[in-house]
């Protein structure tokens, strides 16, 4: 007797509505990891603008001037060039940080497929033009700022517009589980970064943003072709087609009213900090690990990868913690408590181990699962259940202002942390870390007051009031 095969079974055994989640949820998962992986090559190639020269053998036919610069790339080829990288790193960071509060009024108001991929190809362009300045032998800083901050623009258009996405297409029954999962693209996008950006970084760092670009820009039309951005469609039985159902008429929320939804306000200065943490181990992690273990820059890099390893594992654990829990601050309060002894104990491995490998990337990977992981439940779950809080009553187009609320305040500290990182390192590595270790303390604290200070808030409105 004839049977169907196993696998076709498994196949049809779930239902068209179930294949479209898993596409939708494939797609945006594809799609902001090449966000992430054209972010990462500027970290990686930093160790390769500015170097220790004299221990590099230059060609017999150069005439060194300088023995110990001839080999930067000007302009770091400066006494301060931690200042320039961390300038550099701003310019990206600012204009993301202001961008993303804008980016979620547009998105709920354009078509988010335009919108993603309208910003994935314009993000693949900037990103191609950093490192076409190796080929252009451009040497201004003007020049690599500017890009930054229009590359850094054009990226916000990324997170509320899959956010919303996937939150149009998943309940809440398991959003922790299955967002933490769908996060862990940061850490992907950021391993295939620090991975390409090797590559090339010791022999022509212009490819190291060149083929990102090009990996970004080709999603971006993946992007056009293929996104639902929501459940807006039906599937006749009969005859397999799309229908467009009626279009949503309701009101987009306001910026002022995505504030007002309870939780808001708290979550997002609980993501300033530790999104303060996590980038500062983005953008300077791969110089700290070569300045300090006296690694190659792509040794450094590599190594570096394992912080982002462990943060895929910290952002579904904290997810699926908290579905189980059912307590989202609890459990980010908690992961962000453990951090800081570990963060301070990678300081003190990388430091006195840094000839052993166990030592320090095993607190690479403890570190950027306790880091990352109340960073991706913040912007994934907690985003997506603030976005449809039952105070709104049913209105659906709120999802990605408050996603970028959260997400743009935290980008603040996303821009500020590198900033510190630049002005503060070159009084010792140390100082960096205490920095890192306050931030995530402050991030605790914040959450954990938020209670305390919004009932302080309603009894100094009611004194006022009475005063008045």
């Amino acid at each position: 007797m004839r049977s169907l095969a196993p696998g076709i079974k498994l196949i049809t055994s779930f239902s068209r509505d179930s294949w479209y989640r898993f596409f939708i949820l494939l797609l945006t998962f594809v799609f902001y990891t090449t966000y992430h992986l054209s972010r990462k090559p500027i970290s990686i190639i930093k160790s390769q603008l500015h170097r220790n020269c004299s221990n590099v053998i230059h060609p017999a036919d150069l005439n060194i001037t300088d023995n110990d610069t001839w080999c930067d790339w000007a302009p770091f080829d400066q006494n301060n060039y931690q200042n320039l990288f961390g300038v550099l790193d701003n310019c990206f960071l600012v204009a993301y940080a202001i961008g993303m509060f804008f980016s979620g009024i547009f998105g709920e108001r354009l078509p988010l497929r335009y919108y993603l991929s309208s910003g994935m190809i314009l993000s693949g362009i900037f990103t191609a033009l950093f490192g076409l300045g190796f080929y252009w032998q451009i040497h201004s800083l003007w020049y690599y700022c500017l890009v930054q901050a229009l590359n850094g623009l054009v990226q916000t258009t990324g997170w509320p517009a899959v956010v919303a996405c996937v939150g149009n297409w998943f309940g809440k029954g398991k959003r922790g589980f299955i967002m933490g999962i769908w996060n862990s693209h940061t850490s992907v996008g950021n391993i295939l970064g620090s991975l390409i950006a090797g590559v090339y970084v010791s022999s022509a760092w212009g490819l190291s943003f060149i083929v990102p670009g090009i990996i970004i820009a080709a999603a971006g039309v993946i992007c056009f072709l293929f996104l639902v951005e929501s459940k807006c469609l039906i599937f006749s039985a009969n005859t397999s087609t799309a229908v467009e159902t009626v279009e949503d008429h309701t009101e987009a929320i306001s910026f002022c009213g995505a504030l007002r939804i309870p939780g808001v306000v708290e979550f997002s200065l609980c993501l300033l900090f530790a999104k303060l943490v996590s980038y500062t181990f983005l953008y300077w992690l791969p110089l700290y690990i070569a300045n300090v273990a006296h690694f190659d820059p792509k040794k450094a890099g590599d190594l570096s990868t394992l912080f982002d390893v462990g943060g895929i594992v910290g952002g579904i654990l904290a997810g699926l913690i908290s579905d189980y829990s059912g307590g989202r601050a609890t459990t980010c309060c908690a992961m962000l408590i453990i951090a800081a002894p570990m963060i301070n104990n990678l300081f003190f491995f990388v430091c006195i181990s840094s000839s052993a490998l166990f030592g320090p990337a095993g607190m690479l990977l403890w570190c950027g699962a306790l880091v990352n992981g109340p960073y991706a439940l913040i912007t994934t779950a907690v985003s997506a259940d603030l976005g449809t809080h039952e105070c709104l009553r049913g209105n659906s187009r709120a999802l990605s202002t408050v996603t970028a609320i959260i997400d743009g305040t935290g980008s603040i500290g996303a821009a500020v942390g590198p900033l510190l990182a630049g002005l503060i390192s070159p009084t010792g590595w140390n100082n960096v870390f205490y920095m890192l270790i306050a931030a995530d303390v402050l991030a605790c604290l914040v959450r954990l007051k938020a209670d305390v200070y919004y009932y302080f808030c309603i009894i100094a409105i009611n004194i006022y009031n009475i005063i008045k």
